[in-house]
């Protein structure tokens, strides 16, 4: 399609934009594209593919999730439930009452085998006991959301102070003590995946009440999460999505014509980094958050207001990556779920920072078993922050000897088997998403996030 979008088409009508193809603005255009308002629809998405960071691939003789995993909180407050419903997508189980209604609390569950980096496996009690803690000083940090001031910045700071005082009281010998300080570790480690962040000290306390916990067991798609944006861009009409047409500069708040478009006048001209330019009466930007604060100077022409500039910078957005490893045998049991990784020489409550080459393994929380296909044994690993970057630097080839190297320590196996092949994200390599997914940094506000949203002109004289 040409870059007016729209030649042979007949005038009138709002003309409407949507810049990024994921599920948001997927989304939108499907509340749009049925609405007489706007006959004219166009979305452009930069990549060969629509739904953004949700990215199924064939893989291992069957579908892995690179991107989204699970549909957290699956009960019908989530939307993205029931879409999936809508589309036939999710089994009965998935769908059943029951499964609606189990209240996790928003955690994770325990692992079904801890390993330390001694080659020892952790008592599971241990680690129950010290899930138990984390994740009840975790329900607290959401307890400051009114307050009218917080004890400290971040969730961090918090759940350090009071690990703190309970060390205090634990009465146990010194290596026992280390080892649940070692456990508590891995479970910052597993929150900064949960949260996409470097660091749990990035995240503000006070808001952190605002993320609503919905009830349900976290569930997964059989056939693969792109599934269900692939159902979104069916539904829209032929030809509304424009493949690998990333946009440079959107020009707005002024009056732009067109040579196909005699005798009208448009307030957003929206610049193509091919040098195509697409005339509309209102743009709706759906891009990623990392992708914002990387081209904040040169995305948008005029500027944007300072109070939204600012907003896109304080916002935090980190990057959580995925590591699938693929074995011609499990060495793990049957009926094993998640497997804990344990460093013995760690602690929250000291700020080591060895260099990312020698350690960045160090942030693994561990291992997601997948469901096997076929003959085929899959683990996935999760890593957040900036070791998850660092990882993307290395070789496919590095990361396996690596963590071959890793799971022979742990298990205290010199002679397990390497994995036979490894794939992995790379969202922060990513060009037009550079990273996984925000958070309320310290610093900023669920506010900020609204401020985002707001349209513009403030005035409602144009809109984008």
């Amino acid at each position: 399609m040409e870059a007016t979008g729209s030649v042979g088409e007949a005038p009138g009508g709002r003309r409407v934009l949507v810049v990024g193809g994921g599920i948001a603005g997927l989304g939108a255009a499907q509340r749009l594209c049925g609405h007489s308002a706007f006959p004219h629809l166009r979305v452009l998405e930069a990549t060969a593919r629509a739904g953004g960071r949700i990215r199924s691939e064939r893989s291992f003789g069957g579908v892995v999730e690179v991107g989204a995993h699970w549909i957290h909180g699956p009960s019908r407050g989530n939307p993205v439930f029931q879409l999936a419903a809508e589309y036939g997508l999710l089994g009965e189980k998935e769908l059943s009452e029951e499964n609606q209604l189990v209240d996790t609390g928003g955690h994770v569950g325990l692992p079904s085998v801890s390993y330390a980096s001694s080659g020892a496996r952790v008592s599971l009690q241990l680690v129950a006991e010290m899930a138990t803690l984390f994740y009840g000083l975790i329900d607290q940090t959401r307890e400051f959301l009114h307050a009218a001031e917080t004890p400290v910045p971040s969730v961090g700071e918090y759940l350090k102070k009071e690990i703190g005082q309970h060390v205090t009281g634990w009465t146990e010998d010194e290596e026992t003590r280390k080892l649940k300080l070692a456990v508590l570790n891995s479970f910052f480690n597993l929150e900064c995946c949960v949260s996409g962040t470097h660091s749990m000290d990035l995240v503000a306390l006070a808001p952190f009440g605002e993320y609503t916990v919905l009830p349900g067991l976290d569930c997964t798609f059989s056939k693969g999460y792109q599934g269900l944006t692939n159902c979104m861009v069916a539904s829209l009409p032929e030809d509304t999505v424009v493949f690998e047409k990333p946009v440079k500069t959107i020009h707005w708040n002024g009056s732009f014509q067109e040579a196909a478009f005699p005798g009208e006048t448009f307030p957003v001209s929206v610049e193509c980094e091919d040098g195509d330019r697409f005339p509309v009466h209102h743009v709706i930007v759906t891009v990623p958050l990392g992708f914002l604060k990387e081209r904040l100077d040169t995305f948008f022409d005029p500027p944007l207001p300072a109070e939204k500039a600012e907003a896109i910078r304080k916002i935090g957005f980190g990057t959580n990556n995925k590591i699938f490893l693929e074995f011609e045998e499990p060495f793990w049991e049957p009926d094993c779920q998640l497997i804990q990784l344990v460093w013995d020489d760690t602690s929250p409550l000291e700020d080591a920072a060895p260099a990312l080459q020698d350690a960045w393994f160090r942030k693994l929380i561990g291992f997601v078993v997948l469901p096997a296909f076929a003959s085929v044994h899959v683990l996935c690993g999760f890593i957040a922050g900036l070791e998850s970057e660092f990882m993307e630097t290395l070789s496919d080839e590095e990361v396996l000897l690596c963590l071959t190297q890793v799971l022979r320590r742990v298990t205290g196996n010199p002679r397990l088997p390497a994995p036979k092949s490894v794939l992995r994200s790379r969202w922060h390599s990513a060009p037009y998403t550079r990273g996984s997914y925000s958070y309320v940094a310290v610093g900023s506000t669920g506010g900020d996030l609204d401020l985002l949203a707001q349209p513009l002109p403030a005035d409602g004289a144009g809109a984008q």
